[in-house]
């Protein structure tokens, strides 16, 4: 087993488009990123990238890129668990937590798993998205931007190690 942490933040500004977990979300203000902003995703990729042994976000799709420019960022997912598979791993769990002042998005998250499970082949319950704010505190707090954290669990099949009894 492999364990990887991935971590993501963004402007929040007007003008720009509102993804998170691969949906738009509503609001004034939007994540400015060279891909589409989407923290959470860009904080799953990481964890799953780092578990594997295979950097981060930026290595394997450099900001410095023209064809990442705007891209959506399941797409990058379905590259990163094209990866990861291609070393054998399997994902065992992602666990996710995204802190943002506002707007308050509890109830888009069942639509968050919906989407992201079907990308990466998973079962819900290898998925849990959290929200949380900052309680006012720091850029999160004054809604001038956001971050996600992810941590996932890499299986490997053929190094399972022997249980001793």
């Amino acid at each position: 087993m492999r364990i990887g942490f991935g971590f993501d933040t963004h402007i929040l500004e007007s003008g720009y488009e509102f993804w998170l977990g691969g949906i738009p979300v509503p609001h004034s203000k939007g994540s400015k990123g060279h891909s589409d902003g989407d923290v959470l995703i860009h904080a799953i990729i990481d964890a799953l990238l780092g578990a594997a042994g295979l950097r981060d976000i930026g290595n394997q799709f450099p900001d410095t890129d023209p064809a990442y420019k705007g891209i959506d960022s399941k797409i990058l997912l379905k590259k990163t668990i094209g990866l990861i598979s291609g070393k054998g791993y399997t994902i065992g769990n992602i666990d996710a937590t995204v802190v943002l002042q506002r707007p308050k998005i509890n109830d888009l998250v069942p639509d968050m798993v919906s989407v992201l499970i079907k990308i990466m082949g998973l079962d819900e319950d290898q998925l849990s998205i959290k929200a949380k704010t900052s309680e006012k505190l720091g850029f999160i707090g004054r809604e001038e931007g956001i971050s996600a954290y992810a941590v996932a669990l890499l299986e490997h099949p053929a190094s399972s190690p022997h249980l001793i009894h």
